[in-house]
């Protein structure tokens, strides 16, 4: 079943985050690695249909706007006991496989998922300096089940308006995927 983004927390500070690169190895902090221009924060995984179906256009448009001084942070959040597919080993894979061009962070602890409101995976913020959410919402309206293009259109609407000075003033549509797996309590 799919679920789609809450959409509460624009215009809120979202909290700074630490976090395992499973490719490098090394340690991400959002504070000291964050753009002064914009930041797009995703949370995705693995296995899920939804993720499967935009991977390609997310490595894309990050080519096409990393040059531009936007940062991209992909963040896994899934209960990888319950979801094997999703483990840092099989995210290091796939990150190597496509080439991301960005860190793919693990959240093993779910906090950082949680304290952005995560819900599903694609789930897409692009936050400022101060890591205020100025935009929250969907890639563009492709799924998996439709025959839209996966063109980015709705986040490089986004960035692009951020990127000429402007305020968001359009309406933001929820991202649409699978629930985070989270973890049994």
């Amino acid at each position: 079943m799919a679920v789609e983004s809450d959409m509460t927390v624009i215009g809120k500070k979202l909290p700074n985050f630490t976090l395992p690169d499973v490719v490098s190895g090394k340690t991400v902090s959002f504070e000291s690695e964050k753009s002064d221009v914009a930041n797009v924060v995703m949370f995705i995984c693995n296995h899920c249909p939804y993720v499967k179906h935009v991977r390609e256009q997310l490595v894309e448009l990050a080519n096409d706007y990393l040059p531009k001084g936007v940062k991209f942070f992909a963040i896994n959040s899934n209960d990888v006991e319950a979801y094997p597919d999703d483990s840092p080993e099989n995210m290091k894979k796939l990150a190597e496989q496509f080439h991301f061009p960005f860190p793919y962070l693990f959240d093993e602890s779910q906090q950082v998922a949680k304290a952005y409101k995560a819900q599903c995976t694609p789930d897409f913020y692009v936050l400022d300096s101060n890591l205020t959410c100025i935009y929250h919402g969907q890639l563009d309206d492709a799924r998996p089940s439709n025959e839209v293009p996966v063109t980015g259109t709705s986040l490089r609407l986004a960035l692009d308006t951020i990127l000429q000075g402007e305020k968001i003033t359009f309406a933001q549509k929820p991202s649409m995927g699978c629930s985070i797996k989270w973890k049994e309590q």
